[in-house]
């Protein structure tokens, strides 16, 4: 059965489509909409540390613990993280989208300059991250140019202070730093500043 989104009368700035008529660009400015936190999934690959940036990360179930993040299947790094096994999921702080956008460029040293260490699992854990979910991956589903991955969490960690980095409409922002809300229009916090490869 063919099937299209039902539009019902809105105001003129709102933007309105049929199934047939969704494109990649429409999908990503109004799924922008949605804000995310951002990670950073780290593993090991026999002795090097290996990490990708992930804006796709939610919690799946209490019982048993699972969570899930989606990498893109363009990424580089995944593969790698993926025969390590055991991850480390590290939710970024509000003051770390240099190191958001580090992880998320390819070809160069990712760890250069972040201090880790290896987490319960063996994972490297970003000693400067808000929180830490340590995970074994459990199973890999695909969906279209990404996959989803669902991992069992093995160990849990947190900040007690700061605030989380935050992806809105393409740009980073701050629930703590109410004048960071007009990044949005600035170089440093563009979208097109952090690369696809591994985001």
């Amino acid at each position: 059965m063919h099937s299209t989104l039902t539009t019902i009368p809105t105001p003129e700035s709102t933007t309105v489509a049929t199934a047939t008529q969704i494109s990649s660009d429409l999908l990503r400015e109004v799924m922008g909409h949605f804000a995310t936190g951002i990670a950073v999934i780290t593993a090991y690959e026999g002795r090097d540390p290996v990490g990708l940036t992930c804006q796709t990360v939610v919690s799946v179930s209490l019982e048993p613990p699972l969570v899930a993040f989606c990498p893109a299947k363009t990424s580089t790094s995944w593969p790698r993280l993926r025969r390590g096994g055991n991850v480390c999921i590290n939710v970024l702080a509000d003051k770390q989208g240099d190191l958001c956008r580090q992880f998320a460029r390819s070809g160069v040293d990712k760890f250069a300059g972040v201090d880790h260490r290896p987490a319960r699992n063996g994972a490297p854990l970003i000693d400067s991250a808000l929180a830490h979910v340590e995970a074994t991956v459990q199973s890999e589903h695909d969906a279209g140019d990404h996959t989803i991955v669902v991992c069992r969490v093995t160990g849990l960690s947190a900040n007690a202070t700061g605030g989380p980095l935050l992806f809105y409409r393409g740009a980073f922002e701050n629930l703590h730093d109410p004048s960071r809300r007009s990044a949005r229009d600035t170089t440093a916090y563009r979208a097109q500043d952090v690369p696809e490869e591994d985001s």
